[in-house]
């Protein structure tokens, strides 16, 4: 579940800016975050939804906090008691004899406490309203949250997310607003990320130093941001670089190449494919053949050993308050096994597809739960492969009609491209190097 804030004051005050309707604003915006968003391939949330349609939950929270004696009404508003709630404080760390005040009154209001905080707006002339016990009015940001929490999570639930600085006040409040009507914790736990910065800067509308995301899309693939918020832990802070963008790019294209080494070999197109007992395999349409096959030798060991420590750091980091950048490392660490035995392997005249299968299934699996996919569309008739073969082609040529001049030089454009091509009876086999 994931919430779409569509009515606020930032939102009326864009509006009015622009001489648009709060609506418009809300709806514009909140288009482009589901469009944007979308294309990086996550999926969506169950459920997304938006708190001018929950009118009549917000307005019913309200009146079961004054009821309880929790909130107040004052000039058509209503305010949240904080110095009623004891636990106040208990997710920041915050006491609240040190606090000053969460936000000042409006105008013809009196705040009990200068603590106190609304969660129903009297309308203002040319604000969206609505009709409520206290009058026209519109609700509190903080109140939003928490009754659709409420509506859809119910009483309590177990993980709450956000940015570090929502943490107070804002989750704060959601705390209070709803433990004072359930009498139960809101949330289990709390998973607060680190903000993205740039030039220790942190990045935000109001410093003016934002890359939209859909800016960012149409230079880099959406995986290369995955990776990019992957490769630190989640509470930590993020710098937003080029150089540190260039790092996912080239993280990125180290796993398609691995997909592809692994895809060439088990088709037969790259590297001889052996079962375990010695005998070629035939791949089917890049797939290892049905049932278990036992590789005893060095190169095979090493790998199935490879495997299971991948697997077994990789979740181990993933238990440790989700480490995806431990998590991460241990993808590489298979990668770079499964690059070793492809590369090695052969040349010691035993490459198990059984065992090749595998460590491509684990690594599809592990990927997966990061929300990075590879597939073999990603490498299979490429313009830059394409490109390759018709290079091996032309060295074929020129070695079949005794141009070894020509046939020298295509060899070094492979080689500058980071692959070797070996002479097999089968002829030709382009191989990555490294």
């Amino acid at each position: 579940m994931e919430n779409l804030t569509d009515v606020d004051d930032k939102i009326i005050e864009r509006a009015s800016k622009e001489g648009v309707t709060a609506g418009e604003i809300a709806r514009t915006y909140s288009e482009a975050y589901i469009e944007d968003t979308g294309r990086l391939g996550l999926g969506r949330p169950d459920i997304e939804p938006r708190a001018t349609e929950h009118i009549e939950e917000i307005i019913n929270l309200c009146k079961k906090l004054v009821e309880a004696g929790y909130a107040y009404e004052t000039g058509g508003s209503v305010y949240y008691r904080v110095r009623e709630f004891p636990g106040y404080g208990k997710l920041s760390g915050q006491k609240t004899g040190q606090m000053k005040h969460c936000e000042l009154a409006r105008e013809g209001e009196v705040k009990e406490s200068p603590l106190d905080f609304a969660i129903w707006k009297a309308a203002k002339p040319g604000e969206p309203s609505w009709e409520s016990p206290w009058g026209q009015g519109r609700p509190g940001w903080h109140i939003e949250c928490t009754a659709m929490s409420l509506k859809y999570l119910g009483d309590n639930f177990d993980i709450h997310g956000g940015g570090r600085d929502l943490i107070f006040p804002h989750h704060e409040n959601e705390i209070a607003q709803a433990e004072a009507v359930t009498r139960t914790a809101f949330a289990r736990y709390w998973m607060h990320n680190g903000m993205i910065t740039r030039k220790d800067e942190k990045m935000s509308k109001s410093v003016g130093n934002i890359f939209q995301l859909r800016e960012f899309l149409k230079i880099y693939d959406p995986r290369v941001l995955i990776l990019f918020f992957m490769g630190s832990h989640y509470r930590s802070p993020l710098e937003f670089s080029t150089s540190n963008l260039d790092e996912s790019k080239a993280q990125l294209e180290r796993l398609k190449n691995c997909f592809w080494k692994i895809d060439s070999v088990l088709s037969g197109n790259g590297e001889e494919v052996l079962g375990g007992n010695g005998e070629e395999v035939a791949g089917r349409e890049g797939m290892p053949p049905e049932g278990p096959v036992v590789d005893d030798a060095p190169a095979g060991m090493a790998l199935r050993s490879a495997m299971d420590r991948a697997q077994d750091q990789y979740y181990r980091e993933m238990r440790d308050d989700v480490n995806t950048a431990g998590a991460l490392a241990a993808v590489f660490g298979l990668v770079r096994a499964i690059n070793e035995y492809t590369e090695t392997s052969p040349a010691a005249g035993n490459l198990d597809a059984g065992l090749l299968g595998e460590a491509r299934e684990l690594l599809t699996a592990l990927l997966g739960i990061l929300g990075v996919e590879i597939t073999a569309e990603d490498y299979a008739e490429s313009g830059f492969e394409r490109e390759l073969l018709e290079l091996v082609e032309r060295r074929e040529r020129a070695r079949q009609a005794g141009d070894y001049t020509e046939a020298d030089a295509a060899r070094d454009q492979l080689v500058a491209a980071g692959y070797e091509v070996r002479d097999t009876p089968q002829g030709p086999k382009l191989v990555r190097k490294g």
